[in-house]
């Protein structure tokens, strides 16, 4: 969380680029981008309240929820695929298809083969 404060304190007290924050920090320009969106949307400016120390600031930037894309696209089944691929005619895609009309915001082929 130090290099999350070092960020906001570097972006918003001091104007400093995100390419030098980058630099400086020795994280990538796209973390750098990330944590002002969150600080942004979390209406957080600098200088941070003194209520709010590391653990309270990391719960707020980057909150704890249960894995709902897990359970929103559903995990495929992979003992039940496995045993339909033994039927002549069964393809992995044909099973993909199936997946998908039951999980209609569900894995891309691509996904569900790599991880077969």
């Amino acid at each position: 969380m130090r290099k999350t404060k070092k960020v906001l304190r570097l972006k918003w007290a001091s104007g400093v680029s995100n390419r030098k924050i980058a630099t400086r920090c020795g994280i990538g320009r796209p973390i750098i981008g990330e944590y002002l969106r969150r600080a942004e949307e979390a209406e957080l400016r600098w200088p941070l309240p003194a209520y709010l120390d590391d653990s309270r600031l990391e719960r707020l930037l980057f909150p704890t929820s249960p894995d709902l894309s897990a359970q929103k696209q559903g995990i495929p089944d992979w003992t039940r695929i496995h045993g339909e691929l033994k039927f002549k005619g069964v393809t992995l895609f044909l099973l993909w298809q199936e997946y998908r009309q039951v999980h209609s915001d569900g894995y891309q082929y691509s996904w569900f083969c790599a991880h077969y």
